[in-house]
């Protein structure tokens, strides 16, 4: 069974920072191309960094210079650092997993406050 558990979110300020973290189980994780996306309330789900199986890197504009995605494939995870966070970057974050199939995490709530 496939299970991505993010943690790491909650509430702050803006201007501070936040780390994600999901926890891959039940795939072959180095395997897998690994991303975060978004959902704000109103608003379709949308990209905010990937990460593939040889470390390649691509964000979407809105957080270029202030998030950084990175995987640590012997601890199955990944995880997004978020640095100098707007009240725009409020939203459900989620992990996704992409290889031949697709999966998705339970995602995790990131609210900044202005």
């Amino acid at each position: 069974q496939v299970q991505l558990v993010e943690s790491g979110g909650g509430l702050v300020q803006a201007g501070g920072s936040l780390r994600l973290s999901c926890a891959a189980s039940g795939i072959s994780f180095s395997r897998f191309s690994m991303g975060w996306y978004r959902q704000a309330p109103g608003k379709q789900r949308e990209l905010v960094a990937r990460i593939t199986s040889g470390g390649s890197t691509n964000y979407a504009d809105s957080v270029k210079g202030r998030f950084t995605i990175s995987r640590d494939n012997a601890k199955n995870t990944v995880y997004l650092q978020m640095n100098s966070l707007k009240p725009e970057d409020t939203a459900d974050y989620y992990c996704n997993a992409q290889l031949i199939s697709t999966y998705w995490g339970q995602g995790t709530q990131v609210t900044v406050s202005s």
